[in-house]
């Protein structure tokens, strides 16, 4: 999953927030270097990230991209389960994830400090250009395909992926609502045990 369901797989846990965001850019004992509850979302972040990994849906829908960005299909899938996820939470209304996303960049900009660098280059433009709201738009997941490209070594052009995933809308909406489905619980087994240890 990519970063507005790492926020959102957060329940509203500060400290959690943090570690869960900056993940990727933590590596292996890297993450021994973090207050405790810090640590607690890298390790969600990691549970997050297996478990859609080894998700039979994940493994399906990466066939749709597999043929046009090679070992690259998860990381479009899990920009795509962004969008679904921001489209279909019936809890949430689109003023809503206005005011979420707005609450979660005052809350890394205030944790500034335990950024690793790769992500304090990158968050003034997430934050600038809103990418955890525009997860709702096709454009908005237009232009972050676009994001992903430019960050990949082996790819030149996110247009043929952004076809297939126009093409296939109707089938991977259907599919990534059974995936955030599972998720949604999973992570929030995964947070209640965090929390109480």
């Amino acid at each position: 999953m990519n970063y507005l369901a790492h926020a959102y797989l957060s329940f509203n846990h500060p400290a959690l927030l943090v570690g869960n965001m900056i993940s990727d850019h933590v590596k292996g004992k890297k993450q021994y270097d973090y207050p405790a509850d810090i640590q607690k979302g890298i390790r969600l972040h990691r549970a997050i990230d297996a478990f859609t990994d080894d998700h039979a849906i994940t493994r399906e829908l990466k066939k749709f991209f597999t043929p046009v960005v090679r070992l690259y299909s998860g990381a479009f899938v899990d920009i795509v389960y962004d969008h679904f996820l921001a489209l279909h939470s019936p809890e949430m209304n689109e003023q809503q994830w206005m005011d979420f996303t707005q609450h979660t960049y005052r809350i890394l900009e205030e944790q500034q400090a335990h950024f690793p660098e790769p992500f304090a280059r990158m968050f003034p433009y997430m934050q600038q250009q809103n990418w955890l709201f525009n997860y709702r738009y096709t454009w908005g997941i237009e232009n972050s395909f676009g994001g992903l490209v430019r960050r990949a070594r082996y790819l030149d052009s996110s247009s043929e992926a952004f076809a297939v995933f126009t093409e296939h809308y109707a089938v991977i909406e259907h599919s990534s609502a059974l995936f955030i489905a599972d998720v949604k619980k999973f992570a929030g087994d995964q947070f209640q045990e965090l929390i109480h240890q």
